[in-house]
């Protein structure tokens, strides 16, 4: 690396534009990086002078989700290097994912030169073009003192307002170039903002909230890292609030809370269904309301029961439903406001109500594991159960969304501990997310079990990077659950009253477990209930000594959250109880604008 004077004035330059962009990194406090990088190497040559580790993938789609789950698990901004060309294009879906999971990330990737665009250079393409409907923001570097300060607008940008993947093109002509850099003061990657925000007392939201006797506050991905003093469960206690949350936002709250009562929407526990038709108004902290979070709602919310939305930007309220809209950040307006006594009026027998709520769904769910362990096979709950018993409670689970680990997605089926964690797909449920992500939330946090809970189709795909996390010793304990193949789209196609039975997207028949062996990965089967726990902790010990451990769980395809319902396509075909039917019929008749069904309309997915 070469260090002179510029040209034209003082300013110093370093050679090639690797070499700057590992010392702004660096400065900025970015500890780990994730990628695949382009034919030329500079980029490995640069790394090897500083303390960033590089997670060499073998796949780029797996490093961006690696990334990811390192930005959703410690709240920093995920780094990715990929070359140009195709290298971009596989990085697509991890940028999908990436934006719906709010997760900050900056993307560099190599590019053509200036002097070669148009004249058929190799792997030439309008990278700009395909990137910029992903990200939040995406430039392309041509100018060797734009370099620095484009880098340093990219971590701002990936990291401030709603977090979010940025793209940065440093084409190949910068190789070489002489890149003026002077270093900058470690604060000019901070933006600062106000720790509290309050609101007129005569405002709308205050009001509403002072009105509610029955309130139920649901906590989204938006609180992730937002709730380390606890205010939330101060607030949930001043407010008196029935407690729920997004799938993304798990872990937030302590699901140990007498007042959490668990997933809202797809997956809300059916006892607790009573106190959305109870409802007489909903706070929602860092949500889109996207379609599983809203599914099956009863149509007086967002009519006749108002939702006080608090996000951080415009973009993600969820104009459905009608009700206050608070423009601020969820953790400034709890701490300037909303943690205090007075912020409504809650009747006592609704306290009582929401404990009484937790604490039934506990009972029946022993009662219920209880009923398990009498039968002879092996179920994903009592597996859940006893990853929850024998490992330490600060365990991190990370999900996928198939037809059986949704099983984790079931509370309290699986729960957080208050020191635990949980990391899940987007609302985009990109396939092989979770078994890629657990690398990165490993690397984020080297001192914690990390447990990947990941169906067999989706393993697959994840799984030619299983060598790389043996090579860096990222040791995640990776529970496949095997059904042969892709048991959503079997279960579907199970169901059709004409039946195709020309294909199949299980095979029964086929080699269970599979998968290969791969150098310093521990594989093995847990199939035997009676060594179960024993089994869970000698896996753990691997962990322990830093291999990764891969447990292969024979699972049937009746052993599904939703097995015993019609499937719909995305979403099962849930039969509403009859009182919110009629519910539904009532708030139709109103000309509710959402349809008869109490689901909004919008066309995102959701995990």
């Amino acid at each position: 690396m070469s260090v002179a004077p510029a040209p034209d004035d003082d300013t110093p330059t370093v050679t090639g534009s690797w070499n700057v962009v590992v010392q702004v990194l660096e400065q900025a406090g970015v500890q780990d990086a994730f990628g695949l990088p382009a034919d030329d190497l500079d980029l490995l040559g640069a790394l090897d002078t500083t303390g960033i580790r590089l997670v060499l993938c073998r796949d780029q789609r797996n490093a961006l989700f690696m990334a990811t789950g390192y930005a959703l698990q410690s709240g920093r901004t995920g780094i990715a290097f990929t070359g140009k060309g195709p290298a971009v294009t596989n990085a697509l879906t991890g940028l999908l994912e990436a934006k719906s999971s709010a997760a900050p990330l900056v993307l560099l990737s190599a590019g053509t030169s200036a002097n070669r665009r148009g004249a058929g250079a190799f792997q030439e393409l309008d990278q700009l073009a395909v990137v910029a409907p992903l990200v939040k923001w995406a430039a392309r570097i041509d100018d060797p003192a734009r370099l620095v300060p484009m880098l340093r607008r990219a971590l701002l940008i990936a990291r401030e307002g709603v977090p979010g993947p940025v793209y940065l093109e440093l084409p190949d002509h910068l190789l070489t170039a002489e890149i003026p850099y002077a270093g900058v003061e470690a604060d000019e990657y901070e933006a600062l903002r106000p720790r509290t925000v309050q609101l007129a007392e005569d405002s709308t939201a205050v009001r509403t909230l002072k009105s509610a006797e029955r309130p139920v506050l649901l906590v989204g991905g938006g609180m992730r890292h937002h709730n380390a003093d606890r205010t939330l469960e101060r607030l949930a206690d001043h407010m008196g609030a029935a407690v729920f949350c997004t799938a993304s936002g798990r872990g937030a709250f302590d699901e140990s809370h007498p007042r959490f009562c668990g997933l809202a929407g797809l997956y809300l526990p059916e006892a607790a269904g009573e106190l959305w038709l109870d409802t007489d108004c909903v706070v929602t902290l860092g949500s889109r309301l996207e379609e599983t979070a809203t599914f099956g709602w009863p149509c007086r919310i967002g009519t006749e029961v108002p939702v006080v939305q608090v996000n951080v930007e415009a973009a993600e309220f969820h104009t459905d439903f009608a009700g206050p809209k608070v423009l601020a950040d969820a953790a400034a307006l709890i701490a300037g406001q909303l943690a205090r006594e007075s912020v409504c009026a809650p009747s006592p027998d609704w306290r009582r109500r929401t404990a009484a709520i937790h604490e039934s769904l506990h009972t029946a769910h022993r009662a219920h594991l209880a009923e398990l362990a009498e039968k002879p096979e092996l179920h994903i709950a009592e597996v859940l159960a006893a990853l929850s018993d024998v490992l330490p409670d600060d365990l991190v689970l990370v999900q996928e969304n198939g037809l059986q680990d949704m099983w984790s997605y079931s509370y309290p089926v699986h729960h957080a501990a208050p020191a635990g964690g949980s990391v899940v797909p987007s609302e985009q449920t990109s396939l092989g997310f979770g078994a890629a992500a657990a690398a990165g939330v490993k690397a984020a946090a080297p001192g914690r079990p990390v447990v990947a809970l990941v169906g067999d189709g989706a393993f697959g795909l994840f799984e030619s990077d299983l060598v790389t996390v043996a090579e860096q010793q990222l040791a995640v304990l990776y529970v496949v659950l095997d059904n042969g193949g892709y048991g959503w789209l079997q279960s579907q196609l199970d169901q059709r009253e004409k039946p195709l039975p020309r294909y199949r997207f299980t095979d029964p028949a086929g080699p269970r477990p599979g998968g290969r062996e791969v150098p310093g990965v521990q594989s093995q089967l847990l199939a035997d209930k009676a060594t179960l726990r024993a089994d869970v902790a000698q896996a753990w010990k691997y962990c322990e000594s830093g291999r990764p451990v891969v447990l292969h769980v024979p699972v049937a395809m009746t052993d599904s959250l939703f097995g015993a319902v019609a499937g719909g396509g995305d979403f099962p075909l849930l039969p509403a109880p009859d009182h919110i039917q009629d519910t539904q019929e009532h708030a139709a008749d109103a000309q509710d604008t959402r349809g008869a069904n109490g689901t909004n309309n919008s066309t995102e997915g959701s995990p």
